[in-house]
């Protein structure tokens, strides 16, 4: 089945940011990066096949940049996870639930999901999360308060974790 594929790219207070959505709901978004060329590209292959359209993102467009201010403006928008595991799945419907400015381990995460001892699979499955910030990946961390995983951009996960802390200082997080 190929659903019509539509995107945007737009800047936020941390960078270029891009969304792709097919018909059934959002499919990626990057975090933010130093172009849109480089958000562009960071939506992968599929991006080739879709139709630029800034109107329909407009809403989601205005919350990541309040995000990026510092507000908790509201995720819940339809995703389109048909390509993904039942595993993935379920990490990621956990991972939303985390609260704005909290944080999981992977094993807290894992245990939450009906799942104990799975918490190497749960950092394997937030490695793969194809919606940042909307499945707030940021928000589990390694256990004994480490950041851990994030890809090599630890820095960024910090910082979005330094945005989201209610006191507006940076949490004291051992990075790695």
């Amino acid at each position: 089945m190929s659903d019509r594929l539509t995107y945007t790219v737009f800047q936020t207070d941390a960078g270029w940011i891009a969304v792709m959505a097919s018909e059934r709901g959002l499919v990626r978004a990057t975090l933010p990066r130093t172009s849109a060329e480089d958000a562009l590209k960071a939506l992968g292959e599929r991006a080739s096949q879709a139709t630029r359209n800034d109107d329909q993102f407009a809403d989601l467009t205005a919350r990541f940049q309040s995000y990026f201010r510092g507000e908790n403006p509201s995720f819940t928008d339809e995703l389109d996870l048909s390509q993904v595991t039942p595993f993935q799945r379920v990490v990621w419907e956990g991972a939303r639930r985390i609260p704005y400015g909290e944080t999981r381990s992977y094993g807290e995460l894992a245990e939450e999901i009906g799942r104990p001892g799975a918490g190497r699979a749960v950092g394997q499955a937030m490695s793969r999360n194809p919606v940042a910030i909307i499945i707030p990946c940021h928000r589990v961390i390694a256990s004994g308060g480490k950041l851990g995983g994030f890809g090599n951009r630890l820095d960024l996960k910090w910082s979005l974790l330094s945005l989201e802390a209610d006191d507006g200082l940076p949490p004291d997080y051992p990075k790695g």
